[in-house]
C-alpha cells in the first residue's frame, strides 16, 4: 500500500488550487473536518487523511511501540507528503496534531510552506514556571479513567473538551468521534498525546505559523496558545470567538473565515 491508501487520503477541491492538508486530532478522523471542508474547496485543495489507528486507516500500519512518540506520527506524515507532491501545503493541526505537523516542518522543512496549529499544547502537565493547565496527577487520572472504560469515558469528557454548555450537538458528535476508536489504540493514542512535551521542538519551526486559540479552552487554556506562539519563531496568535477545543465543530465559520483571511491575502470575502 502506498501511503495515501493507508491514511485513506482524500483530495476536494481543484488539484490547482493552493493546497491545504488537515490533519485531525486525539481520538477523531478526517470526518472532524466536513463542517469546513465544503466551504475551503472554494478556495484550497483540500487534503483529509487519517492517522494510524482512526478513521478508514489501513489496520496493518498499527503499531502500539511507534506510537507511543508523536514522532511515529510525524514520520508517516512526511512519508506521505513526499508521495502527494504538493507545493508549499499548508499543514493545518488541530489539538495533538499541531505539534505532530510541528515535527513534520522541522524534519523536512521543504515538504512544508506553512503551518495553522490549531489549540496547540506542546505539554499538559504543568512543569516549574511553565503552565500546561493539568497536574501530573490529573493526567494521570484521566488516562487511568479512560483505561477503565473508553466509552464511558468519551461521553463523559466530550462536553468537557468540546466545551459550548448548551450544545449537545457538538458534544454529541465529538463523543461519537471517540467511540469510532477502537479502546486499544486510543489508550495507546491518549497516553501519547497528554504526557507528550513537544517543547523543544517550538524553537525549530522555521515555516510562517498561525496559533488559533480559542476561548474557554480548558484543554489548551489561552496561556498555552500565547506560549506556543512566543516560542516559534515566526508565528502569529489569533485569539477566536469561538469557544471550546474543537472549533471545526462549535463554529466552522470562524474557522473559514481566519484560514482564507490569514492564509489568501487581498481576499474580498
Amino acid at each position: 500500500m502506498t501511503p495515501g491508501h493507508r491514511h485513506a487520503v482524500r483530495h476536494h477541491g481543484s488539484p490547482e488550487a493552493p493546497p491545504l492538508v488537515l490533519v485531525h486530532g486525539f481520538g477523531c478522523d478526517q470526518a472532524m473536518w466536513h463542517h469546513v471542508v465544503p466551504d475551503l474547496v472554494r478556495d484550497f485543495h483540500v487534503v483529509t487523511l487519517d492517522l494510524a489507528g482512526a478513521g478508514e486507516s489501513d489496520p496493518a500500519m498499527w503499531d502500539a511501540e511507534r506510537y507511543e512518540r508523536l514522532e511515529g506520527y510525524a514520520e508517516d506524515l512526511v512519508a506521505l507528503l513526499r508521495e502527494l507532491g504538493l507545493r508549499d501545503p499548508v499543514l493545518v493541526g488541530h489539538s495533538v496534531s499541531a505539534m505532530i505537523v510541528a515535527h513534520v516542518q522541522v524534519m523536512a522543512p521543504e515538504l512544508v510552506g506553512s503551518l495553522v496549529m490549531v489549540g496547540p499544547s506542546p505539554r499538559y502537565v504543568d512543569d516549574g514556571e511553565y503552565v500546561g493547565g493539568f497536574s501530573a496527577e490529573q493526567i494521570e487520572e484521566l488516562l487511568a479513567s479512560l483505561s477503565a472504560n473508553y466509552v464511558a469515558w468519551s461521553h463523559a469528557m466530550a462536553p468537557v473538551i468540546a466545551g459550548n454548555p448548551g450544545r449537545p450537538e457538538v458534544h454529541g458528535e465529538l463523543a461519537e468521534a471517540f467511540c469510532r476508536m477502537d479502546p486499544g489504540v486510543a489508550e495507546v493514542f491518549a497516553r501519547t498525546t497528554f504526557l507528550s512535551d513537544a517543547r523543544d521542538v517550538l524553537p525549530r519551526v522555521t515555516a510562517p505559523t498561525l496559533v488559533l486559540q480559542c476561548s474557554d479552552d480548558v484543554i489548551a487554556p489561552q496561556v498555552v496558545g500565547e506560549y506556543v506562539a512566543r516560542q516559534v519563531p515566526d508565528a502569529e496568535l489569533v485569539l477566536l470567538r469561538a469557544a471550546g477545543h474543537c472549533p471545526q465543530l462549535s463554529d466552522p465559520e470562524e474557522i473559514v473565515s481566519v484560514l482564507r483571511e490569514r492564509l489568501l491575502p487581498g481576499d474580498p470575502r
